[in-house]
C-alpha cells in the first residue's frame, strides 16, 4: 500500500545530542521550522519554543529568501555560483529551499544541522552568527532524484551521544552518519533491519512508519517516532529496529512531525497538520496534552541538545524491552536476529533463562570453529552482540549454545550475506 499521507504532513525531525544523565539535560527550548502563517505548510520558517513557558519566539530566519547570502561549508566564503536544479530551479539557493523535514541540534558546536527535503545536500546554520553554510562537495544521500512515493526524503536526523549525526530516510534503506565539526564526511551505513519480534509490524512499511521524527537515548540508540505514531528503537551499531508500539492518547488526525527532550525527561511532539502539541512518557508512551502560551504553529521539526534518559544499562550488552520470541527461538528463551546476517555480526536474545555461565559456539560447514565464546546469564532478560570475522566467508553457519554441564540448549544456522 502506498502511502496516504501528503508528502508535507510527513516532515520530521530531527534532535538531540550530547548529554549522559538526566542533570545534564539543560535545554528549556527547542528549535522548530514552521510556516510564516499559522496552519501553513511552507516549512521555511525557524523559531524558538521556550519548553518551560510554551512561548514561540518571532521569526529567526526566513529559509525561503533565495537572496539571503549562504556559504560554502569548506572554504567559509560566500557562494558566488547559484545553485540550479533541473525541477526546482534557483529555490534551492534558499536556506530551506523545498521545505525542511530533517534537522538535528548539535549543542558542541551550536549548529543546526539539516537537509532539505527535496534536493540532497546537508546544510548547517551557525547559531552564533546566524550564516548558514552548504555541504557542496557531494550529495547528501547520494539519490538526488527523489522517489514519487517519498521513501528515499530524509526526514529523521539526530546528533547522537557518540557525536555523530544520523539520518534516515522515509523507507528506512538508508541510515546516514556524518560527522560534525571541521570534518563533514557523511557515510552511507546501509538498510535498518526489522526485529523478527515486530509481528509485521516493518520500520520499511510506508503505511505505519515513513515520516515523523528521530530522538536518541544516553545509551546511544536511535528512537523513530513515525507519522503514524509507531516508535521503534534502532540500535545504530547492528541496525536493528525494534518495535515498541505505538503513542496512546493522540486525537484523531495527530500526525507527530517533530519530537524533542524537554528537561523533566518528557518527548515534546508537534504535527505538521494539527496546532496541539503533547508530552509523551517514554515508560508507557501514552501523551498528555501539552499548552502552547502564545500563538500555536504547527511544526514539522524540533529539535534541541537533550537526549532521552532511559533505563537500560550500559554493559557492552543489549538491553531490551519484553517481547515476543522470534520465529526460531525454540521454546522461547533463546532467539537471534537478523537472519540473514549483513553485516557480520548478530544478536543472540536470551529470556528467562535459568541464571548462569552458558557457552555460545559457531563453526562453519566444514565444522571449524569461527566464534566460541563464554556468556554469563544474570537476570530475566540478556542480549548478546556477536561479532564474526570480517573476512569470514558468506554462506550457511551452524550456532549452538550450551550449559555449565555441555548440554546443548539451543541449536539453529545463520545465514552470512
Amino acid at each position: 500500500m502506498r502511502i496516504a499521507l501528503p508528502l508535507l504532513s510527513l516532515t520530521t525531525t530531527l534532535v538531540f545530542g550530547h548529554g549522559i544523565t538526566q542533570a545534564q539535560q539543560t535545554d528549556r527550548f527547542a528549535w522548530a521550522i514552521t510556516d510564516v502563517q499559522p496552519g501553513g505548510s511552507n516549512w521555511s520558517f525557524l523559531r524558538k519554543l521556550n519548553l518551560q513557558t510554551g512561548e514561540y519566539s518571532a521569526v529567526l530566519l526566513d529559509g525561503s529568501n533565495s537572496s539571503l547570502a549562504v556559504y560554502d561549508a569548506v572554504s567559509k566564503k560566500p557562494m558566488e555560483a547559484p545553485l540550479s536544479d533541473a525541477r526546482f530551479g534557483t529555490t534551492v539557493n534558499a536556506a530551506f529551499g523545498t521545505g525542511v523535514a530533517a534537522m538535528a541540534f548539535d549543542k558542541k558546536t551550536n549548529r543546526l544541522y539539516y537537509t532539505p527535503m527535496l534536493f540532497d545536500q546537508l546544510r548547517y546554520i551557525d547559531l552564533k552568527t546566524m550564516k548558514v553554510y552548504f555541504v557542496t562537495e557531494k550529495g547528501f544521500t547520494g539519490k538526488p532524484i527523489k522517489n514519487a512515493d517519498q521513501g528515499n526524503i530524509v526526514t529523521r536526523m539526530v546528533i547522537a551521544t557518540d557525536g555523530y549525526g544520523y539520518a534516515l530516510t522515509n523507507d528506512a534503506t538508508q541510515l546516514i552518519r556524518f560527522s560534525t565539526g571541521k570534518s563533514l564526511a557523511a557515510e552511507d551505513l546501509g538498510a535498518i533491519v526489522d526485529d523478527p519480534a515486530n509481528n509485521g509490524v516493518s520500520i520499511h512499511n510506508s503505511c505505519s512508519s515513513f515520516g515523523g521524527d528521530m530522538i536518541a537515548d544516553n545509551e546511544g540508540n536511535l528512537f523513530v517516532i513515525s507519522a503514524r505514531n509507531h516508535v521503534f528503537k534502532i540500535n545504530p551499531s547492528t541496525k536493528v529496529a525494534t518495535h515498541l508500539g505505538m503513542i496512546n492518547g493522540l486525537p484523531e488526525g495527530f500526525t507527530v512531525n517533530g519530537a524533542a527532550v524537554n528537561a523533566e525527561n518528557k518527548i515534546i511532539v508537534s504535527s505538521a497538520l494539527r496546532t496541539d502539541y503533547f508530552t509523551v512518557d517514554h515508560h508507557n508512551w501514552t501523551a498528555s496534552p501539552y499548552t502552547l502560551s502564545n500563538t500555536s504553529w504547527n511544526s514539522s521539526d524540533l529539535a534541541n541538545g537533550n537526549v532521552l534518559t532511559t533505563t537500560e544499562k550500559n554493559n557492552n550488552t543489549v538491553d531490551f524491552v519484553n517481547r515476543n520470541p522470534a520465529p526460531n527461538s525454540g521454546d522461547g528463551r533463546i532467539s537471534l536476529f537478523p537472519n540473514p546476517v549483513t553485516n557480520n555480526q548478530f544478536i543472540m536474545q536470551f529470556s528467562q533463562l535459568k541464571a548462569g555461565n552458558y557457552s555460545l559456539q559457531v563453526t562453519d560447514v566444514m565444522g571449524r570453529n569461527v566464534v566460541l565464546q563464554n556468556i554469563n546469564i544474570s537476570g530475566d532478560n540478556h542480549a548478546q552482540v556477536v561479532k564474526l570475522d570480517p573476512a569470514s566467508a558468506r554462506g550457511i553457519y551452524l550456532i549452538k549454545v550450551t550449559d555449565g554441564t555441555k548440554g546443548e540448549v539451543f541449536a539453529t544456522k545463520i545465514v552470512l550475506q
